[in-house]
Parts: C-alpha cells; sequence; structure tokens
C-alpha cells in the first residue's frame, strides 16, 4: 500500500490508524498482513466526496431520490408548529409550512444516494429553547416534488440534527398539504429532485 501512495510503510501505517480512528475503515492484523474493510461511515464519506467531485466536473450531477408515501407518526405536525422553528421557516424559506411532513420511504437506489444530501448546500435550521427544554437543529434542502398530478414548489426535505428516521426515509415540508396539492396516497411513487440552497 505504501508503494502505490507513494509513501514509506510507516506513511501509509499512520494513514490507515487515522481512518480507523476516525471510524472510517476497521483493520483485522492477520499473519501475512492486514485485512481492511469500510464502515459504513467510510462509504458514506466516500459517496459524498463522490457527489461533490460529480458537481464539479458534470452538467446532470443533480441529486434525485425516489420513493413511495407513507405514513408518519404525526410528530412533524408537532415539530413545525413551534414557534422557534416557525419563525426560522419563514426568514430563511420564505413560507409558513403546512403543519406537518410528508413522509416518503426511499426506494432502494435512493437510500444509496441519500449521503449524497450533505455534499448540497441546505438552509441551516438552528436549535433554540423555550421554558421546558432545548429543541434540537436541522437542515432544510430545496427541492421539487413531482408526482402522476404534477410538481409542486417550493418543497424542502428536512433533516434533524436527531432523528428517529432510518436512512429509508425523508420528510418533506411545503406550505401547503402536499397530500391534497398532488391528491397522494400512502403506496404513491414520487421524486424529489434536490436543489442547491
Amino acid at each position: 500500500m505504501g508503494d502505490r501512495l507513494g509513501a514509506s510503510s510507516q506513511t501509509a501505517s499512520r494513514r490507515l490508524q487515522r481512518l480507523e480512528s476516525a471510524d472510517l475503515i476497521e483493520r483485522e492484523v492477520v499473519a501475512d498482513g492486514q485485512w481492511i474493510a469500510l464502515t459504513t461511515a467510510g462509504k458514506s464519506r466516500l459517496r459524498e466526496e463522490y457527489a461533490d467531485y460529480r458537481r464539479l466536473f458534470e452538467d446532470d450531477a443533480a441529486l434525485t431520490l425516489s420513493g413511495g408515501v407513507t405514513a408518519g407518526a404525526g410528530e412533524g405536525r408537532h415539530y413545525i408548529s413551534l414557534p422557534g422553528y416557525n419563525r426560522q421557516f419563514e426568514a430563511r424559506l420564505g413560507y409558513d409550512p403546512y403543519p406537518g411532513t410528508l413522509n416518503v420511504e426511499l426506494d432502494e437506489e435512493s437510500t444509496r444516494n441519500r449521503s449524497e444530501l450533505a455534499a448540497v448546500e441546505g438552509v441551516p435550521i438552528d436549535e433554540w429553547e423555550d421554558e421546558e427544554r432545548t429543541y434540537g437543529s436541522a437542515t432544510c434542502y430545496p427541492a421539487r416534488l413531482e408526482a402522476d398530478a404534477g410538481g409542486f414548489e417550493p418543497v424542502h426535505v428536512i433533516v434533524p440534527d436527531r432523528t428517529h428516521h432510518d436512512e429509508d426515509k425523508i420528510e418533506l415540508i411545503a406550505p401547503e398539504m402536499l397530500r391534497d396539492e398532488l391528491g397522494l396516497a400512502d403506496g404513491d411513487e414520487v421524486v424529489v429532485e434536490i436543489e442547491e440552497a
């Protein structure tokens, strides 16, 4: 590996140690060397780097996520309506969101590509607090929603810094109830075209 990097074996070993410390690789020492594997975080970092390079060198490198509409737990309605978030949505997104989110369960390819969101410039939503608790920060990514009935914008993919959603789900906010505007029901396929902030 040192030869491939054009570096000494000690330098290559130090680089591997740094990658392991950053939880980007896992190493297993065996009798004749080491087995090295990427961690989930390592794969995610590579996807982000790849997305950055695509945006630099390819004209059609826009991020598009596809999936089916699914029911949520109803928490979006509560959080979107809180005044500390609502003020920021109006000031930074330019609209007062409908109190609720549209949940989309991503298909397999989009689940893999979701990590590319980190390479897109989003709109930060700051944490805030009231007398009872602190509410976490989030990032909103401008998007356009496409469905069989047509398209809708402005839409934002909202990604809370702390979330219980898996990587195969995203939440969308908009000034209108998207289910009503586009006649959406659970299971309907939609396409979310991500834009730069």
